[in-house]
């Protein structure tokens, strides 16, 4: 399979792309597509946006998206994101040379902690059974007894001790997709296959959304669930819909660059604000009348000691560092709303012009949180920045 490589907002030109119109049909959200034209010295001309992974196109041809940051980066981000970071199995990940290297080898990380488990025994939950037959088990349902006397079967209620539980049913559905979207390749593939064969009987294979990974509570029954579960969540949040092409199913991989920015930030600072301030992810504020305007602001940082909204930060992930009048015009509602003096938009970058001014009595500053270099020493300097409003 020969597969295109293309980074991040970056123009690749290919003489020879025979699923070109498939590319500009199906993903024209990820890349911008050109046909061949004199204007592109006729050859096509792609540009991708904000998106890494890659896109299976046909069983001869796919591309694939590389990120602008560094690989390491990217990795160090997703650690974040997906409050992987205390979990040490990922070790050795960053070595990947490819982002689709990288994707495989989370994949497997997460087979092997399913087999694992299953060698182990999975987590079990005592679940309500109702059962009706000549032999009583557990509890007789005397209410139906009453009303079904001529009736030779009898009610029972009973418990049983199921694996057949959510908890399971996201480990196998997630490998399920794995195995579908093409991430691994043999033998990683064997490995995810492995896994998907020691779960599947005790599991019932049920669509699952990538929410119902999150918010879950976790015992010393299930705590090494946990981990599992982030991965999961990571997979199922990034493989797309499918496109059939014959007898072929072929499913995108793909992250959001901006969704994981702006969740890279809010996770960094949960670990790093210090205490005496608190972070709000996505707070829905409503105006007008029936509440019919809604906005969703991306964080809103509050000072616990003042007892009100110390600023509000947008993230921006875009191809340049120069704020549009939309962006301030936005956050300075923000900040109006919030009842608060600061407003930051945030870029990936620290390169950007400079904006610190003032509309009104609220302070409009655009910062920057660098991901091409130490991640950790950007936003430390951001964070700095930020809390000296300075």
């Amino acid at each position: 399979m020969k597969w295109y490589s293309l980074t991040e907002y970056k123009p690749g030109y290919f003489t020879t792309l025979a699923a070109g119109e498939k590319v500009w049909r199906h993903y024209a959200d990820q890349i911008l597509v050109e046909f061949p034209s004199p204007k592109t010295d006729g050859k096509w001309k792609l540009t991708p946006h904000g998106w890494v992974g890659f896109l299976p196109l046909s069983k001869e041809e796919g591309i694939q998206l590389r990120p602008k940051v560094p690989l390491a980066n990217l990795f160090q981000m997703l650690e974040y994101a997906y409050q992987l970071k205390s979990f040490h199995f990922l070790d050795g990940s960053v070595q990947s040379e490819t982002v689709r290297q990288l994707f495989e080898r989370l994949a497997v990380h997460l087979a092997t902690l399913v087999s694992t488990r299953t060698r182990k025994g999975l987590y079990r939950k005592y679940m309500d059974q109702i059962d009706e037959g000549p032999f009583l088990r557990g509890k007789m349902d005397v209410q139906h007894r009453i009303r079904n006397a001529w009736n030779v079967n009898i009610r029972s209620e009973y418990q049983e001790h199921e694996a057949d539980i959510e908890d399971n049913r996201i480990l196998l559905w997630t490998l399920y997709k794995i195995m579908q979207s093409g991430i691994c390749r043999e033998p990683s593939l064997l490995v995810v296959r492995r896994a998907y064969r020691g779960l599947k009987d005790a599991a019932s294979l049920t669509p699952i959304s990538a929410s119902a990974c999150t918010g879950r509570i976790y015992n010393r029954l299930n705590q090494d669930y946990k981990p599992m579960h982030a991965l999961c969540r990571f997979f199922l949040e990034n493989i797309g819909a499918h496109h059939t092409r014959g007898d072929r199913t072929m499913i995108p991989f793909i992250v959001n660059m901006a969704q994981l920015f702006e969740s890279f930030v809010a996770e960094w600072l949960k670990v790093h604000l210090p205490g005496n301030y608190e972070l709000k992810t996505q707070e829905n504020v409503k105006l007008g009348q029936g509440e019919a305007v809604r906005f969703a602001i991306d964080l809103v940082i509050y000072d616990r000691e003042l007892d009100r909204v110390k600023c509000v930060v947008d993230t921006k992930y875009k191809n340049t560092g120069t704020p549009e009048s939309a962006d301030v015009s936005q956050i300075v509602i923000y900040a109006l709303m919030k009842d608060c003096k600061e407003a930051v938009l945030l870029y990936p970058t620290e390169d950007v012009d400079p904006l610190d001014e003032y509309i009104g009595d609220i302070r409009v500053r655009r910062l920057g949180f660098d991901l091409s270099g130490n991640l950790e020493e950007s936003g430390k300097r951001f964070l700095n920045t930020l809390l000296a409003g300075g």
